[in-house]
Order: structure tokens, then sequence, then C-alpha cells
């Protein structure tokens, strides 16, 4: 559920800046560039859950990683420099409309926890922005 608020917080408050916003099942389809560019493709990475905190039923914290997939396309020279300074501007739009948010179904707000590139070539730009928030996990009977 938060990864679906996650990608709808997006569409509400970045889609003038994408193309696309999208979610893993979409990614998924993407071989080496998107139908349309820049995009952005939420997808859950990691949950960590902490021990059970009852005695009787269940109550775990859950910490949850979410990615933003940032894909830029821009060949308008040869350095590249055109696609990066696109990527630092998504970049900056898409921590600022995340950052500091709660999705309803959170327990926490959403930190920034990382950033990195992870594909660079004929042009596109793929960047992996890591996000963490936390919800509990309960019974039926709590």
């Amino acid at each position: 559920m938060i990864v679906a608020e996650i990608e709808a917080r997006l569409v509400e408050r970045c889609q003038a800046s994408f193309a696309i916003i999208a979610g893993a099942i979409d990614l998924a389809r993407v071989k080496e560039r998107p139908p349309a560019s820049p995009a952005a493709y939420v997808v859950p990475i990691r949950e960590v859950s902490a021990e059970n905190s009852r005695m009787t039923g269940v109550s775990q914290r859950t910490e949850m990683d979410v990615g933003v997939v940032i894909i830029v396309d821009n060949v308008s020279d040869d350095t590249g420099a055109a696609a990066g300074k696109d990527l630092e501007s998504l970049k900056a739009i898409v921590r600022k409309a995340l950052i500091g948010w709660q999705p309803a179904s959170a327990e926490d707000v959403i930190i920034h926890v990382s950033g990195e590139m992870t594909s660079a070539k004929g042009g596109t730009v793929w960047w992996e922005e890591q996000f963490a928030t936390a919800y509990y996990q309960n019974d039926e009977e709590s």
C-alpha cells in the first residue's frame, strides 16, 4: 500500500516534470530506454521486521525501503552533460515531494537513505533514489 501511495504522491506533485510515473511492473518492461523520458518508477526494495513486541498476538514494526528509479534520456550533446543536469533537477523534485511526507498507511515520515547511478550508456542515465519509512504488522486480533 505504501508503494502505491508514493506513486500517487509523485503523480500529484511531479507529473509536470516526468513523462512517465509508474510502478515496478512497468519498469520490468523497460529494456534500455522507457517509451518516454524522463521517467520515474516506484519500486519496493526491502522490508525488515523487528521482533514481535507482544506476549500474546503479533505486532511487528517493519522498516521499508522504497526506490524511485529515475531514467533520463538526453542525447542533445556528446558528453552526456545534458542528461546529468536533467538528472540533478529531477532528483531534487522527487526528494522535495517525498522527504518529510507521511503516507497514510505508514507510521513514520519518509526519509532519504541513498541514491546511486545504476546505468549510464547511450545518452540514457538510470538513477535510483532510496527512501525509507515504517509500518506495523499486527495479527487479526490486534
